[in-house]
Parts: structure tokens; sequence; C-alpha cells
């Protein structure tokens, strides 16, 4: 339903700005860019449905050899006790567990390409779940088939977590933003590796204490805990790492790094299913045929969602938030300074390419070693696309009712800005 009143929003928020701006501004051409928008949004959609088909085709390929060979299954055996605590809802040992793990490693390691279909899987896996769950309720409590569907297409707790865990968007390898840094002249582009490894880790954290909260969720036991002080660890390495490393050399590092686990990945799974005698060619083929028909179900969902997103930025809408928020800082005395860099961290939520192409441009207007261009940078890297990934995961299993998976995203986006904005001040304010 949030998401619901949010794309109305989208609408009629810029039907009055555009008609604000053409009768008192005498503008006519924002309605045309808003119409031009929508065009363009929708092809966009379709251009990202289409271009996830092969790379959905391959992982789903290679997820099939993993469970056929019994790596899912082992990855989940070792994750349940810290997994059924975060994810009550799925049964001990479940071959999910390895898909969610998957997936999570991959975004970590700054590898989309390959989070996407392994988070696909994950959300199919729940979905089978909850289906299962759904269907033995209805037959007890003599329930009609209009509710049960409807039952079917509500989130449930654990695709709450797994999305809200996404939308965290942790990072220990922001790669190709230190890429956009040096492309754009930045004298030190790793220099904001820090800031945004505080942010993204604040975010996470953030978004396992909100979702629990609302789940109801004891985050007090050994496995959890174990999980919080791993990941100050790792982040502290991670720091230790980037004051050691020349930029060049961490650059090189991390990519190859990053590469190579992913490629073991690939390789273990299939020698995995030759230990198990599985036929892994004829394996990888059943498991990839699944990849266009999820390409195909998650193009109106992204549709839908890019032209609303188009048609608020070309309204207008967009640069009056900004200039709203500008005033109301500079009004009561605060340093507005960060200001500069705000589109990058509001356009995330909603687009990864657009927030992408805020925080370049950010850099462009007012140099990569800016405050606001280094800001944009730790903004884009502090937390993940959550509309765009709530409209693909949902999408690709038919989820209307989201219950409050939108809320739990955005609060923790939230986090993830003030962190990044409180970080940025400590390191270059």
């Amino acid at each position: 339903m949030v998401l619901n009143y949010i794309w109305i929003a989208f609408f009629l928020v810029a039907l009055l700005v555009a008609a604000f701006r053409l009768i008192v501004m005498g503008d006519v051409d924002t309605f045309p860019a808003i119409m031009n928008s929508t065009f363009d949004s929708a092809k966009t959609a379709f251009d990202i449905s289409l271009g996830l088909t092969g790379v959905l085709s391959l992982w789903m390929g290679i997820m099939k050899i993993g469970e056929k060979g019994g790596l899912v299954n082992a990855i989940a055996r070792w994750l349940t006790p810290l997994f059924i605590r975060l994810f009550p809802e799925i049964p001990k040992g479940h071959p999910v567990f390895g898909h969610i793990f998957m997936n999570l490693s991959a975004n970590m390691l700054g590898l989309d390409n390959a989070a996407t279909p392994l988070g696909l899987k994950a959300m199919e896996d729940m979905q089978t779940l909850n289906r299962q769950k759904n269907e033995e309720l209805a037959r007890r409590n003599w329930l009609s088939q209009e509710k049960l569907e409807e039952m079917n297409q509500t989130a449930s707790n654990s695709m709450i977590m797994f999305l809200v865990l996404n939308t965290s968007g942790l990072t220990l390898i922001p790669v190709s933003i230190l890429v956009y840094r040096a492309q754009m002249g930045a004298a030190q582009p790793t220099d904001v590796f820090i800031p945004i490894l505080i942010a993204t880790l604040a975010a996470t954290i953030a978004g396992i204490l909100i979702t629990s909260a609302y789940q109801r969720i004891n985050l007090l036991n050994l496995p959890v805990m174990l999980l919080m002080g791993g990941m100050c660890l790792l982040v502290s390495g991670m720091m230790w790492m980037a004051q050691v490393l020349d930029r060049e050399t961490m650059n090189t590092g991390s990519t190859l790094v990053a590469n190579i686990l992913l490629f073991l990945i690939i390789c273990g799974f299939i020698l995995a299913g030759v230990r198990k005698k599985v036929n892994v060619y004829d394996a990888f083929i059943e498991g990839a045929k699944g990849g266009f028909e999820t390409a195909v179900r998650i193009i109106p969902y992204l549709v839908a969602i890019l032209v609303g997103i188009g048609v608020f930025r070309a309204s207008g809408a967009m640069d009056a938030l900004i200039g709203g928020v500008r005033w109301c800082f500079e009004t009561v005395g605060i340093n507005a300074s960060f200001i500069e860099a705000l589109p990058t961290a509001l356009m995330k939520p909603l687009s990864g390419s657009g927030a992408r192409g805020m925080m370049v441009d950010t850099m462009t207007t007012y140099g990569a070693d800016s405050f606001a261009g280094r800001l944009s940078c730790i903004f884009q890297g502090a937390t993940d696309t959550t509309f765009y990934i709530l409209a693909v995961y949902f999408g690709s299993v038919g989820i209307r009712n989201t219950r409050h998976a939108v809320a739990a995203g955005l609060l923790t986006d939230l986090v993830g800005i003030l962190a990044a904005i409180g970080v940025a001040y400590i390191f270059f304010g």
C-alpha cells in the first residue's frame, strides 16, 4: 500500500509543479519534458530487464548446479545458527539460506550483476515457502481462493528482512565509485573509501535493528552478536589496508580479489556437481531457462517505478525539494554545505543510475575534491536503491502488499544519509 501511495504522489506532485511552472512562470517546456521522460523511462526499464536476461540465465544455471551438487545445502547448514535468528520463518537448513548468503556476499564485493540473480533466486524460494504456509493455513481455516491469492501476494517477514539487507547496501569494495573519482580528476580517489565503509556499516546495522523491531526479533543472542562484531572487525581491517596501501594498489587489488572470489565460486559449484556425478551441463541449461521468464516478469514493475521517478524529475519537483531543504537549514543557521550533494542522497533510493548521474554532476560542478563532490560519493556508497530492489525482487514473485518493507528500507536509507553527512564533516569538513 505504501508503494502505491508513493507512486501516485510522483504523478500528482509532478502535475502540480508543472502546472505552477506553466501558469505562473510561463514555462511551456515542462509538460513536453514530462511526457518525453515517460517514454524514455519505459524504454530504460525494458532495456534493464533485457540486459538482465543473460546474467540471470548464467547465475540461475550456476545455482542449479550448486543445488544438485549439494553445495548450496552445505552453505545453508553452516549458516543456519545465524540465519534462523534473522529469518525465523525459514526452516533450519533450507537451501534458501545458501542463496541468501551468496547474494549478500556478491553485494559486499560490489558484484551487482551477480547479486541480482542470486537475490531473485532467494526471493523465489522464500515465496515458495510463503505459498506452502498460506495453502496449509487456507485448508485449516476454509479460506476462499481469493483470500489465498491475496495472502500469496503479501510479503513475508523473511522477504522483508532480506530486502532491507539488500537496500542497506553493505559494500566492502566500492570499486565503481573510486573509478569515477579517478576519472573526474580526484587527487586521491580512495580518500572516500573509509567514510563509505563507515556509512554503509551504519546503514546495515540500522536495517537489521529496524526490521527486527518491526518483526519483534530478539537479537540478543550469540550468532547475531558475533555477526555485528565480525562486521566491525572486517571494516576495521579494510580501513587499515586503505591506510597502508597506495590508491593504485588498492583499486587493482580490490578488483582482482573480487573477481577471483567470484570465479572460484563458479568453479566450486561445478566441481561439487562433478563430485556428485551430476551432468553439470544439463543442470546449467535447466536452471538457465528460468532467466528469461524472470526477466519478463520484472518488466511491468520496473516500468511503473522508473516512469514515476522520471516524471518527478522532469517536472522540476526534485529541484524544488532541494531548494526547500536548503532554505530550511539556512533559516535556522545550520551549516548547509552538504545541500549541494543532497540530490545524490535523495535519488539513491529511487534510481541507482540516476544517483550515479547526480554524483558525477556534483563532482563536475563543484570538483571531485570539494566537500560536495566527496559527500556525493559517500551517499552513493552508503545505501542501495530501495525502490529499484523492491520493484525487481517483489515484482519477480508477484508481491503487491509490501507491508513494512518500504518504511524499513527508507528508515535504513535515512540512517545511511545521516551517517554519510556526519562522517563527511569528520573527514573533510
